[in-house]
């Protein structure tokens, strides 16, 4: 019984979470003309076909796309580069550290968002440079992003084992070569999913970019200003591309650290 309705709870939740989702999904295929109107009036594709001929979406999606992929490089090899650091730290030291990689984590997206865009503000007005666009939007995604990198990496880090970078310089190896040859091939699983995390957040990101963004539009900004005025069903139709992007990039973190974690528990069970 207790099981029972352990699982009943559990599908209330999953239900709870999904269900509007799932109605987004299926009324995005709706025949009509109003996506307030909830009245099934036939199967259609012609609002995905206007979402694809849409200039304003597109446009908004490039932007997207160009900030989420600079956005994931930068904060991927700054990342990088910040946990080996902070893993050669002393342990004080080190633990401060991660406690001021963490703060951009939980710190409110909103105080972020206004802190940047009074940064950018007075750097502009500083320097004389242009004003907030693509340039703000991109620094903006690098540091939020910048902390889930780091923590995708650092574990990597501390599962190798510290002597084998010493060791390839004992055989002979340059530094950078040894780096490259011996530390990188190591930690490369969870540089790859901090890059895929990052990517993620970037390019489903609003409410700093809606504080940074200046003139320049984003998918979800765009999306926003479709909802204040008159509603389109093809909203739908790019909620559900969004939704579906993000899923198929959290399915394949997913299933790398889930293809990670039983590679060690067989290296873990052979040593044994």
């Amino acid at each position: 019984m207790k099981k029972a309705g352990s699982r009943i709870y559990t599908f209330l939740i999953f239900l709870f979470l999904y269900a509007p989702i799932l109605v987004l999904i299926v009324f995005s295929f709706n025949d009509t003309e109003t996506a307030s109107r909830t009245v099934w009036s036939g199967f259609s594709l012609k609002w995905y076909q206007k979402l694809f001929q849409d200039r304003l979406i597109l446009e908004a999606l490039r932007n997207t796309l160009i900030i989420a992929i600079a956005a994931a490089v930068a904060s991927t090899v700054l990342g990088t580069m910040a946990a080996i650091g902070i893993n050669s730290m002393k342990k004080l030291p080190r633990r401060i550290m991660m406690n001021v990689t963490n703060f951009p984590m939980v710190n409110p997206e909103i105080v972020t968002g206004v802190s940047l865009m009074l940064l950018f503000v007075f750097a502009v007005g500083l320097f004389g440079g242009r004003s907030l666009g693509m340039g703000s939007l991109i620094a903006a995604h690098i540091t939020f992003c910048l902390p889930y990198v780091i923590l995708s990496v650092l574990p990597k880090l501390r599962q190798m084992d510290p002597n084998l970078y010493e060791a390839a310089q004992d055989l002979g190896c340059p530094p950078v070569k040894s780096f490259f040859r011996v530390v990188l091939p190591e930690i490369m699983p969870g540089i790859v999913t901090g890059m895929i995390m990052a990517f993620t957040l970037s390019i489903d990101d609003f409410v700093i970019s809606y504080f940074t963004s200046g003139t320049t539009q984003t998918l979800p900004i765009y999306i926003y200003s479709m909802t204040r005025k008159r509603i389109s069903p093809e909203i739908n139709a790019l909620s559900t591309v969004l939704f579906a992007v993000v899923m198929v990039l959290l399915i394949v973190v997913n299933t790398r650290q889930a293809r990670e974690k039983r590679t060690v528990d067989q290296g873990e069970e052979e040593a044994a």
